[in-house]
């Protein structure tokens, strides 16, 4: 039987980015788009080039290797041609392989938000998507409140979504920009919309989740004939959030009411990433990750002692809907399960790192993961960090430098002209090949100062490390107090565009921020060299 394909259209750069206290810097934007378009989503939308700086500067180039890599706009305003919009210009101007254009399909929006009659926002429709067309883009059009609207008026909502494909939109995505429709609603309506003529293979749905049923409106529609989903990574998004992509997409490839019917094209090997992609994420927003999220939660395949414990020793299925390493997650009962140890394999595989199951090595590794995740430490977003530590347990890592010692000092003071200041500076003492260098720099804050004068003279090495650039720095206090425990995450790039992420933590900030800064060197030092299984870079 030949499965039919659903296509995952990732959002998390545009309207995820409308969730309160976040907001997404054009480095942000890159690195995430980099995690999406490696992890397999079909579609990427970057923002809306011409709204705001950051994404018009990151729609200067084309974001994606692999995914169509999507613009997001109006569509044209009233009384203006598509080719005197300027809204419009911005769009196709944009380095983009689709854009999506958002259009009311609700006649009391029309009336309220355009204030233009309805034949005119489906003229507005009509012209836009041709427009799109003509410059050879993939066109999509975002219904805005189509339920909402539907139930409004039938007619008129149907008319929008007619008006679209007709003008040769490859996708018409319905979407629930409210959030309150119920599943047998969206049954029922997406049914409608293909009885009046748009074909199930041209819709999308976008759902919110503002009922805590975006998950379950997203499955419906494709019950009922979508075939393409909208959503976001780790369900983020204005208000409540949007459809969770990393919910949707194990349940639809292990669910077999699904997997026997639909395809996406996330493989088995890709979906056993997913733990990791929705971990890497949730560290590039600087939060922590929903213990008990579906499939990817660090509780999701945890079970305390118990009746429970003692079915899962003798067969894991007895309280698993699924073999936890299909996503990528591990099962938290047996500290020693072949799960666990297949996990581990699995991952240093993906390194391009191989060991035996029986390498007594390899239960080392284990170990001392299993000890620094307990202290704080969070391999799953600092790839870097795990490579380096792998390799120097299951093999060896180059003697590049050492540093003996270093100082970092805070000084508050008046400076000449009585102005009060605070001034960061460092010492390092370095030693290559036997010979001892100092290096002094003062910087923007101690971990400036620290970083500056670290890599201001590694001898002759320097030359290795001069396209070597911090992209990120994020801390999190692990527990209260002013004695906490931190976590530093540092992001770094260098001039090929490859990006990498290192962990550090202590009671100390800076000794923290020393354990990143120093794996971030040294993995730049093995990336120049190509050393095979330390490619942990994105």
């Amino acid at each position: 039987m030949t499965r039919e394909r659903i296509y995952l259209f990732d959002t998390t750069l545009r309207d995820g980015q409308q969730t309160p206290g976040i907001d997404f810097s054009v480095e942000d934007k890159i690195a995430i788009s980099t995690l999406l378009d490696d992890f397999g989503m079909d579609y990427v939308e970057g923002g809306y080039p011409g709204a705001n700086p950051t994404d018009t500067e990151f729609f200067k180039r084309k974001r994606t290797k692999k995914a169509s890599f999507v613009a997001f706009g109006m569509t044209k305003r009233a009384g203006v041609s598509a080719s005197n919009d300027p809204g419009l210009a911005a769009l196709l101007e944009a380095r983009s392989d689709a854009i999506c254009l958002v259009a009311k399909s609700w006649d009391y929006h029309v009336a309220v938000a355009l204030g233009c009659s309805n034949d005119e926002n489906l003229d507005n429709i009509r012209a836009s998507v041709a427009a799109v067309v003509g410059a050879r883009r993939e066109a999509m059009v975002d219904c805005e409140h189509f339920f909402d609207g539907y139930k409004a008026n039938p007619a008129y909502a149907l008319a929008c979504a007619q008006t679209a494909f007709e003008a040769g939109a490859r996708w018409i995505v319905l979407c629930d920009t409210n959030g309150g429709t119920q599943p047998h609603e969206i049954r029922e309506i997406v049914a409608a919309v293909i009885a009046a003529g748009v074909p199930g293979a041209n819709l999308g749905i976008h759902a919110h989740n503002d009922t805590g049923q975006a998950i379950a409106n997203s499955l419906a529609a494709v019950e009922a004939g979508v075939r393409q989903i909208q959503g976001t990574l780790n369900g983020i998004g204005e208000r409540c959030g949007n459809a969770n992509l990393v919910t949707l997409i194990p349940t639809l490839a292990l669910k077999e009411i699904y997997s026997s019917r639909f395809e996406t094209a996330i493989d088995a090997d890709r979906l056993q990433e997913l733990t990791k992609l929705s971990h890497a994420f949730d560290e590039l927003l600087n939060r922590s990750p929903d213990m008990q999220a579906p499939y990817v939660g660090a509780s999701a395949f945890a079970t305390k002692a118990g009746i429970h414990a003692s079915a899962l020793l003798k067969d894991p299925r007895t309280y698993e809907h699924i073999a936890p390493e299909s996503v990528g997650n591990l099962r938290k009962v047996m500290v020693s399960d072949q799960g666990g140890k297949a996990n581990f394999i699995n991952a240093l595989k993906r390194r391009g790192i191989v060991v035996g199951k029986d390498d007594p090595k390899l239960d080392k590794l284990i170990a001392i993961v299993k000890e620094r995740e307990a202290t704080g430490y969070a391999y799953e977003g600092a790839d870097a960090s795990f490579a380096l530590l792998a390799s120097r347990i299951l093999g060896t890592v180059p003697d590049f430098f050492h540093v003996e010692s270093f100082r970092v000092m805070v000084e508050r003071r008046f400076d000449a002209n009585g102005q009060l200041k605070t001034v960061s500076e460092a010492v390092v003492r370095v030693v290559v090949d036997g010979e001892t260098m100092m290096s002094v720099a003062e910087g923007h804050g101690p971990v400036n100062a620290l970083d500056l004068a670290l890599r201001k003279d590694l001898g002759k090495y320097q030359s290795e490390i001069e396209d070597l650039e911090l992209a990120d720095y994020k801390v999190r206090i692990l527990n209260g107090g002013t004695e906490a425990i931190t976590r530093v995450l540092i992001e770094s790039t260098d001039g090929t565009g490859a990006r990498w992420w290192t962990v550090g933590v202590s009671d100390n900030i800076i000794d923290a921020s020393f354990q990143a800064l120093m794996d971030s060197i040294i993995f730049k030092l093995l990336k120049n060299r190509d050393h095979v299984g330390l490619i942990a870079a994105e």
